[in-house]
Parts: C-alpha cells; sequence; structure tokens
C-alpha cells in the first residue's frame, strides 16, 4: 500500500487516509460498501444473524467491528477533474474506529484484514516501551504477584498512545475488555495459588487482545490472539524503524539523552549509598524498595527485558494497526429440508424429555429406591452420572451449532420452527445442567472436594449460561451474542481467581470432617497458603500435621513484596502467631493420616 497523506481540508487526523492509486482503490471499496454489499457477503451476514434468527434486512452489510454501517460517500471531484466516491472513514480500529467493510477477494476465506499499515512510533509510545522492559527486568524475577500489575500498566500506555496516533477512538466495549484484563491480573497478587492465576493471566492476555483488535463476531472473538501474536514479530520492526526515523539525523540528542541518564545513575548510586551507611532504619527501608539487579540473578536479567520490549511493542503495534477480523467470511451452511432437520432434533428432545421425568422422579422420591435397583452405592451413583452429564452439555452445544448452520430459513414459519425446536432442547439442556451439578454435590459429599471436582463444576456451569445466552439470542437477536459470551466467559475466570479456590476446597472439606469425621490430610498438606485459614480451624494435632509443610515452604521463600501474595502474607500472619507444634512428627501424622483414611 501506499504511504498514508495528512488528512484533507476540514478532517481530522485519522479520519481518512488519503492514499494513491492503491489507495483510491480501498477508498472507493469503502465508499461503496455502506449501505450496498455485493451478494457474495451475504453468507456472512447470514452466519452472523442465524444464531439467534437476528433478523436484518436482505442486502445489509454487515457493520464493522463496533462500527455504524457508513452511508455511501459524496463524490469528490479529483485534481484531473475526475469525479470518484470519496474515502469514508476507513481507519483502522477495531472496536474502537468506524470502517466499512471492503468485499472479500474471491476464493479467500478472508480479505483485507487490515488495512493500512501503522503509522510510525512515537515519542510517548517509546518511553512507555521502554519503560515496561525495565520494569520487567526489575520485578518479574521473583515471581508474579502486583508486579504483573505494575507491568501491565505502562505496556497498556504504549497501546493507547499508539491507538490513539492511529486516530482510534475508545469505545465503551474497548473499557470492558481493558478493565476486564486488569481485574485479571490482580488475581496473582491476592492468591498464593498458581493454578487460577495461570488460568487468569491466559485470560487476560485474551483480553487485551480484544481490546486492541475490537469485533463483534465470533471470528473477531475467536481468532483476536492470533493478530497480536503476529505482532511479536512485526512489532519491533516497526519499533526499530521508528527509532532509526526519529534518531537517525539527531545522533547529538541521542548522547544528551545517554549522558543525562548515567549522570542520573551515578547520583542516585552515590548518594544512596552514603544515605544507607549513615542510617540502618533508611537502609532497610531501601533494600526492600529497591529490587534487585545483580548479576547472580541469572540469565532472567537479560531475558525479562527483551520479553517486556517485545511485548510492549506487540501490543502497541496491534492497537496501531489491528487485523480486522470482522471481515472474515464464514461459509454458511446449505439450508436442509424441514424433516430433514427437524426429525433428529425432536426424537432428541423427547429423549431429554424422557431423561429429564426420571431425575425429577429420584430428586422427589428419594435415591434409596433407585440404589435398591441398581445394586450401586451412594458415591458410585453421584460419581458415574456427573461425567455423562457434563458431555451431553458439550455435545448439546454442538448440536445446536451445527442445527443452525444446517436450519432452514426459507420464511418465517421456517424461523418459528427453529426457534420452538432449539429452544426446546436449550431449556431441557438446562435442566440437565442442574442435574449434574447435583451430582457432582452428591460426589464431594461422599469423597471430600478437590481442585478438578470446582473446576469441573465451575465449567458446568458456565456452559449452562451459555445455553442460557443462546435462548435470549433465539429472542432478541444475535449481534450481542459473541461479545457477552467472551465477558461471561473472562467474568467466570475472574470471580473464580477471587473466591479462592484453594480456601474453598479445605472450608469445604473441615466442615466435611466436623460432620462426617473423614479428611484426607495428604491432600490438604498440597494446598496453597490461600488455604491456611480454613485449616486454621482444625483440632491439634491435625492442624499442625497440615500446616507444617506449608510453613516450611512460606518459611523458605524470601520474596520481595512486589513478588508476594496478599494470601501468602495472610498466612504467614497466622502461622507466625501459632506456629504448627513441633510434638507433631512424621510418625505422629502418618498414623493420624492412616486413621483419617479408613474411618
Amino acid at each position: 500500500m501506499g504511504k498514508t497523506a495528512g488528512p484533507g481540508a476540514g478532517e481530522e487526523p485519522g479520519d481518512t487516509a488519503e492514499r494513491g492509486d492503491e489507495g483510491e482503490l480501498v477508498g472507493r471499496a469503502a465508499g461503496e460498501a455502506g449501505e450496498d454489499v455485493a451478494e457474495e457477503r451475504e453468507p456472512a451476514g447470514r452466519v452472523a444473524r442465524e444464531v439467534g434468527g437476528d433478523e436484518e434486512p436482505e442486502g445489509r452489510a454487515p457493520r464493522g467491528a463496533d462500527a455504524d454501517v457508513t452511508p455511501r460517500a459524496p463524490a469528490a471531484r479529483r485534481a484531473d477533474g475526475e469525479v470518484r466516491p470519496r474515502a469514508q472513514a476507513a481507519r483502522v480500529g477495531g472496536a474502537s474506529t468506524d470502517w466499512a467493510p471492503l468485499p472479500p477477494a474471491h476464493g479467500s476465506w478472508a480479505a483485507d484484514l487490515q488495512v493500512t499499515p501503522p503509522a510510525p512510533v512515537r515519542t510517548p509510545t517509546l518511553w512507555a516501551v521502554l519503560a515496561t522492559g525495565v520494569l520487567s527486568m526489575l520485578l518479574l524475577d521473583d515471581g508474579l504477584a502486583i508486579n504483573l500489575l505494575l507491568v501491565a500498566i505502562p505496556a497498556s500506555l504504549a497501546a493507547y498512545f499508539a491507538g490513539r496516533a492511529a486516530g482510534r477512538r475508545t469505545r465503551a466495549w474497548t473499557l470492558v475488555w481493558g478493565v476486564g484484563g486488569i481485574g485479571l491480573l490482580s488475581v496473582p497478587a491476592l492468591r498464593d495459588a498458581d493454578w487460577p492465576s495461570f488460568l487468569a493471566v491466559v485470560t487476560a492476555i485474551a483480553l487485551g487482545s480484544l481490546a486492541l483488535h475490537g469485533g463483534r463476531t465470533w471470528p473477531a472473538v475467536l481468532l483476536g490472539p492470533i493478530g497480536v501474536f503476529n505482532s511479536v514479530v512485526t512489532g519491533p520492526a516497526w519499533g526499530w524503524r521508528g527509532l532509526r526515523e526519529r534518531f537517525g539525523g539527531a545522533r547529538r540528542s541521542v548522547g544528551v539523552g545517554l549522558r543525562a541518564l548515567v549522570v542520573t545513575a551515578v547520583l542516585l548510586l552515590v548518594f544512596g549509598a552514603l544515605f544507607a551507611g549513615a542510617d540502618a532504619a533508611f537502609a532497610n527501608l531501601l533494600g526492600d524498595l529497591v529490587p534487585d539487579t545483580s548479576v547472580s540473578g541469572g540469565p532472567l536479567h537479560f531475558v525479562l527485558p527483551v520479553v517486556g520490549l517485545v511485548g510492549a511493542l506487540a501490543a502497541a503495534h496491534t492497537a496501531a494497526a489491528p487485523a480486522q477480523w470482522d471481515r472474515v467470511v464464514v461459509p454458511a451452511g446449505r439450508p436442509r429440508n424441514r424433516v430433514e432437520w427437524a426429525l433428529p432434533l425432536i426424537v432428541l428432545v423427547v429423549l431429554f424429555a424422557a431423561f429429564n421425568a426420571v431425575q425429577l422422579a429420584v430428586l422427589f422420591g428419594g435415591y434409596d429406591a433407585v440404589l435398591d435397583k441398581t445394586g450401586q452405592t451412594y458415591a458410585e451413583y453421584a460419581r458415574q452420572g456427573f461425567w455423562q452429564l457434563l458431555l451431553v452439555t458439550l455435545l448439546t452445544l454442538l448440536v445446536v451449532v451445527f442445527a443452525l448452520r444446517w436450519a432452514p430459513r426459507d420464511d418465517a414459519s421456517d424461523k418459528k420452527l427453529v426457534r420452538g425446536v432449539l429452544g426446546t432442547l436449550c431449556g431441557l439442556a438446562l435442566v440437565v445442567v442442574a442435574s449434574a451439578v447435583r451430582r457432582m454435590d452428591m460426589y464431594v459429599e461422599a469423597y471430600g472436594l478437590t481442585r478438578l471436582r470446582l473446576s469441573v463444576v465451575a465449567g458446568e456451569l458456565w456452559l449452562g449460561l451459555v445455553i442460557a445466552l443462546i435462548m435470549a439470542a433465539g429472542v432478541w437477536g444475535a449481534r450481542w451474542l459473541p461479545r457477552v459470551v467472551a465477558a461471561s466467559a473472562a467474568a467466570g475466570v475472574l470471580a473464580f481467581g477471587l473466591m479462592s479456590p484453594d480456601g474453598l476446597i479445605a472450608e469445604r472439606n473441615v466442615q466435611r470432617y466436623k460432620d462426617t469425621g473423614k479428611f484426607d490430610l495428604e491432600y490438604a498438606r498440597d494446598l496453597s497458603a490461600d488455604a491456611v485459614p480454613a485449616l486454621d480451624k482444625l483440632e491439634e494435632p491435625m492442624r499442625s500435621c497440615v500446616l507444617g509443610s506449608i510453613a516450611d515452604d512460606l518459611g523458605k521463600d524470601d520474596t520481595p513484596w512486589y513478588a508476594t501474595s496478599w494470601g501468602a502474607a495472610r498466612a504467614r500472619d497466622i502461622l507466625r502467631e501459632r506456629p504448627p507444634a513441633a510434638s507433631a512428627d512424621w510418625s505422629t501424622c502418618s498414623d493420624l493420616a492412616r486413621d483419617l483414611m479408613y474411618r
């Protein structure tokens, strides 16, 4: 593509891209795609509407990422007298920029995912990227806690500055994704357990990609992270070009900046050492505040700044030139005959109804008759049921997706049939979800709560929410569905991390011990420091046997304040006030664990 020229008269920067011959074609395509769109675009719009029956007039162009459809552009006269359509707001922007969709290239599954190359990197972006690299080197070597938030702030600023330089505007959904990502990064700062923190960080990266790209369709929601990973390669090259253009002819400015940095470092080192030698309290404070930058820390001191710089440049590059995944064309399925489509689903609905009727009869009639008839124990009945019902929920979602793809859509009666059959199936599937959750509750009563059991129950509840959202989309339209499903997944991960899964597991198992006298001591010893407040309620010597290993791990851990979670700090306070008893040695704890196992 040609280089971006400055804005025309009366136009704000970034609202219009005036280019050479190729830019003229882009502008003409963007102007013509406002109200009238080629017939080959219809399958993509149809797929977007089919999920919930979102009725949109035939022939209307699908909307861009978080942008209203731009009307046909007025004609503009070229200097040579030729009249041509004026290019519309063809800015890059995903969720924060209005752009008119271009018709797809023939034979390609995606068309013009990126409209313009990014503008040269600007000074605020470079400073934010540099701050991200420095903070990554200083703070991330000792683990993840609040330091992850401190590193994410300048990286977010780099993306913001780059997006503003490209003419992007912040929209409501952009704020939702950005605030949600920052909230997810607070989970490692609050919880000591690694598994919810890892899930939160991965989800935060996915939300960050949505904030950078925008988009309202399923391809935009699912494929957004691909664009961020692609920028890991293109972002550093973009930043290096910006540095060369900015400082290539001003080496004196580079020398001035380097001399200023050297003088500042020398002054801080000399006077900081003198003040530390003059007062022990100030020396301790300085030691707590200043991270360890010694070479003995290992190669991470050299790897982490590179990771921070590359990550910040990738985010900034994506914000400056996001891939517009809303333009991905998903071919529509061939509509089936009513009988061919409806008969299998109606039979499946009858099967669901029969199963749910049996579940309600068992629920109100009691489990004793069922257990006597089947010969199973209470725990076996619970364990056997949950996993099958979880698989049923997953398969139901697949059935709904494929049924929508092949649903008849010739007239209004077909749409009523689709909504009636699939709505009934989804409603019965919600009863299956409730039955699965009840089976897992029975299983936990028999064997106790574990990380796996808690995780799959949370996943089952979220699948039930997705089914409910699909039912709502069948009534009110499906344009909002992809983003709301993504937001519900992020909210679920955030709630899962904030509720302290290890603490909940310990609390439930301690209560089960008080009710039944059964307790898995060996499993409790493997929990994180988040479980200490609940395990502290156990009686001796069980309390000391459980908390002894956690206390040893916390005693060996000398991480600084910025790499220590709130859960670990609270556990240290509890164990400092009531340390495990020395009498709870290995033999005592082994005998106790054996006794609890065979109760």
